[in-house]
């Protein structure tokens, strides 16, 4: 179990959940990376080490291209092996219709979203051309990117919908090297997203209204990413994966 995991966004929702169920499909270590939330990193490490898996925490601001590059410096000082990456933290801002989307709201958004998410799989894949022993990358986009959001995110999902094409460049531009490329677009997730973007009781709403009857909960977006990662998908790329309940 050589393999290493980078997760970015470990410290919470669906990042902690793909970095905890990871020593069940295979890795044997992880990065959990954190953004702001030390407690909930080191209690995701916690978790991942009691699953049988070695946990490396790292903290970076993955809007900031310089710390991304020296995450990625640090990564590269550990033992090379298969790489894998789940390119996972992301913000929000509280709901906003088109006349609040001010400059400032809408360059923060896409710093750490489209930016940063951009960078960090620059980095990745520079990692696992020089490690040479394989890799896989699943970025995590929204259900927002196709639903549009509507005098809420229009921002968020503006930010998913480029990750969504860029996932689908960087799958083509990497599949001649063997690197698979794809992504998940979350629905309504029982994570803490919803209370940072302002709306605590969001899913208490609408959390009923996907054909499903119900909100996902993070651990099963896990199991979609894992999958994805995973040789079960080894024929499988430039592919976007809704979990989303039908939504």
């Amino acid at each position: 179990m050589s393999g290493l995991l980078v997760v970015t966004g470990a410290s919470a929702g669906i990042g902690a959940a793909t970095a905890q169920l990871a020593a069940m499909s295979g890795w044997g270590r992880v990065v959990v990376h954190y953004g702001r939330d030390a407690e909930g990193a080191h209690e995701t490490a916690a978790a991942v080490e009691a699953m049988g898996a070695e946990a490396h925490v790292l903290q970076t601001d993955i809007g900031a291209p310089k710390q991304v590059e020296k995450l990625f410096a640090r990564v590269a000082a550990l033992k090379p092996g298969r790489l894998g990456l789940v390119n996972n933290a992301g913000i929000v801002a509280p709901p906003a219709g088109i006349a609040e989307l001010t400059p400032d709201r809408v360059a923060r958004l896409f710093r750490v979203n489209v930016l940063g998410a951009v960078e960090v799989a620059r980095q990745a894949v520079a990692l696992m051309r020089s490690w040479d022993r394989g890799g896989g990358i699943v970025n995590v986009s929204s259900a927002a990117a196709r639903l549009g959001s509507a005098n809420q995110y229009i921002d968020y999902a503006a930010c998913k919908g480029a990750i969504d094409s860029f996932t689908l460049g960087l799958a083509d531009e990497l599949a001649p090297e063997g690197i698979r490329v794809n992504a998940i677009r979350p629905g309504l997730i029982e994570t803490g997203i919803h209370a940072k973007g302002g709306q605590p009781d969001r899913l208490e709403q609408i959390g009923h209204t996907p054909p499903l009857g119900r909100p996902g909960r993070a651990e099963e977006c896990a199991e979609a990413i894992l999958w994805l990662l995973s040789e079960r998908a080894s024929y499988v790329t430039r592919t976007i994966l809704d979990v989303a309940g039908g939504r």
